[in-house]
């Protein structure tokens, strides 16, 4: 009945929140069609400022700011501010309670208890949330033995370590990089994994289906959980569970200020990278289809595709047992500067030189041919039966008209989880 009625609520505020706009733009125009312009040239001012060195880069950012003031003055003086906001907040109420309304529960094998599971946490990492949650003491009264990870020790040598005193399933509280070394040993050796969502952002036990929010939670991974099998995915025998990313953000993380000052870092990394008259990026790849592509802003090799550029849960996705990569370029040199977006079980990118890299965040040199692959369901995952169990856009439909039909489904009763 919650799912309905959120479902609904979303579809109606959808309406009236195109109702009023049209009537706004009736009502304002011409007005609407110069603050579109002025947005425009905003964005066109804004890059090439972030493109750009010193005085380059001040007077483009500043044209940009004095464009977007100019904007919002025009809506404010016109005395169609409040409509305005009307119409954006009834956008994005709609955009939150559709979301809420397509999450539901997967509906998983059960899996039996191990007998001796380990868990492995960095009291570090998350701004220290293992230690906050006590996450130590509660996997003990779990009957699940804990072990820490100290500085300077390295995390895989006390995995195999365990498995080779008896471990029969293994965890991790940390973040996404210590996630992927647990989950390759486990795949490796055949054992049940669990994610514990101990890290800064937890974006692989979003896509699991953990509460990111329920740390401790969690642990229950290791009593009378569910079970699924999820892909993983590789770079020259070095395994990610969520994606690799090249072009200006994997520079930038190679910087040594990145940790303290990230915006700031990408910013003064961008010019170098993009900027007129730059060497800009040595990277060659074949694209859908096989044609070949070289240079970009960015490029993310994801295990399983992301579900990009949409309203609705964007930059996650629906799957992680699909078998296949998730390939995005954006800004390729001889792809008219629009973003690509395909699939593949393999994927391969060469360089004239080591292709800096970030790897579920961390940074990383790689040597040439960069050559990817996924390595389909080799992963038992284990995950609390509270939990959801899927992503939060596993049952969200491709394309505005598909979540429109969606809701209306849900609302009238015709969906099930």
């Amino acid at each position: 009945m919650a799912r309905r009625l959120l479902a609904a609520a979303a579809l109606l505020l959808m309406l009236a929140a195109l109702a009023l706009a049209v009537t706004v733009a009736v009502e304002s125009f011409p007005r609407g069609i110069t603050v579109l312009a002025c947005v425009v040239a905003a964005l066109v001012a804004g890059w090439w400022g972030l493109t750009h060195h010193s005085a380059a880069r001040s007077a483009g950012l500043g044209l940009a700011l004095v464009l977007l003031a100019g904007s919002l003055a025009l809506i404010v003086f016109e005395g169609e501010a409040l409509k305005d906001l009307i119409v954006l907040a009834l956008a994005l109420l709609s955009i939150a309670m559709a979301q809420r309304a397509f999450v539901s529960r997967a509906h998983l094998p059960a899996a039996p208890r191990p007998e001796r599971a380990v868990l492995f946490y960095n009291p570090k990492s998350g701004g220290g949330k293992a230690t906050r949650f006590h996450v130590a003491d509660e996997a003990l009264k779990r009957g699940i033995e804990p072990v820490q990870l100290h500085l300077g020790e390295d995390l895989r040598v006390l995995v195999r370590s365990a498995i080779a005193n008896g471990a029969d399933a293994l965890a991790m509280a940390g973040g996404d990089g210590s996630q992927a070394i647990v989950a390759d040993e486990a795949a490796a050796h055949g054992l049940p994994y669990a994610c514990i969502p101990s890290g800064t952002r937890n974006h692989f036990a979003l896509d699991l289906g953990v509460d990111r929010d329920d740390v401790v939670g969690a642990l229950d991974a290791f009593g009378d959980a569910v079970e699924r099998r999820i892909d993983l995915a590789e770079v020259g025998g070095r395994v990610f569970v969520n994606n690799v990313s090249l072009g200006v953000y994997a520079e930038a993380v190679q910087r040594e200020g990145y940790r303290d000052a990230k915006l700031r870092t990408i910013a003064d990394t961008a010019p170098e990278v993009l900027g007129h008259g730059a060497a800009g990026l040595d990277l060659r790849w074949s694209g859908p289809g096989g044609r070949e592509g070289r240079s970009c802003a960015a490029l993310l090799v994801s295990n399983d595709p992301y579900r990009l550029g949409h309203a609705l849960a964007s930059g996650t996705r629906p799957r992680l047992d699909s078998g296949v990569l998730g390939i995005a370029v954006v800004g390729a040199a001889n792809g008219g500067g629009r973003t690509l977006q395909w699939s593949s079980a393999t994927f391969e990118v060469n360089s004239g030189a080591n292709v800096a890299a970030g790897i579920d965040g961390e940074a990383a040199s790689l040597e040439p041919p960069l050559r990817f692959r996924s390595r389909p369901g080799v992963l038992h995952v284990r995950i609390a039966p509270h939990h959801p169990g899927a992503s939060p856009s596993a049952r969200i439909p491709a394309g505005p008209f598909g979540a429109l039909r969606g809701l209306a489904r849900i609302a009238f009763g015709q969906a099930t989880d």
